[in-house]
């Protein structure tokens, strides 16, 4: 019972508990003591060490996944993104277990889940935390102002959404119900 609640309702609880975009504020610059999004890496759900400065020059999307939420069919969205805007924009996901037990499988169920069901050819990493003690390093620079310059906002549910710039700057912070293909996220491609 108590997953089907967070299933079906509890999506529709964040629309009202927290704000639906942040921007990066207009007179924040980026400190010489902020960490570079290009030096970060992180393993592919393949097991391949996947540098960050490959992306120098494009936007780049981050969303922490799921394949048992409501905001699962937001795959097929990323896809396309993907393959529409594949030469600006770099469409990365990041399976995890933290929100409602909605991603339970291996990191091998996880691939062959968005595969057959999503066609998603877009890159997939580890299944790893992106909140609390564990949080990856990536999900870490993404909510440490220390690190990304304004930032501090934690994943509040399953597809959040942070957008870098092609300059490597964490510019806009979207919320699980903000669509992969709205205006904010591919304006200025």
């Amino acid at each position: 019972m108590r997953k089907v609640f967070l299933t079906v309702f509890y999506p529709f609880l964040m629309l009202f508990s927290c704000k639906e975009v942040k921007n990066k504020p207009a007179n924040t610059s980026i400190s010489m003591n902020t960490k570079s999004f290009y030096n970060l890496s992180m393993t592919s759900i393949e097991g391949e060490e996947i540098q960050y400065s490959q992306y120098k020059g494009k936007r780049v999307i981050l969303v922490n996944t799921a394949s048992e939420c409501g905001y699962t069919p937001q795959y097929k969205e990323l896809q396309k993104l993907h393959e529409q805007n594949g030469n600006k924009l770099v469409v990365l996901g990041f399976p995890a277990n933290n929100f409602g037990a909605q991603e339970p499988g291996s990191d091998k169920e996880i691939s062959a889940f968005c595969e057959k069901n999503y066609g998603v050819t877009f890159q997939l990493f580890k299944k790893s935390d992106v909140v609390g003690q564990n949080k990856n390093l990536v999900f870490n620079w993404l909510t440490d102002k220390a690190q990304n310059g304004w930032n501090t906002e934690e994943p509040q549910w399953n597809f959040s959404k942070y957008l870098v710039s092609e300059k490597g700057e964490l510019i806009k912070v979207l919320s699980s119900s903000v669509s992969p293909l709205d205006e904010q996220i591919i304006s200025g491609l």
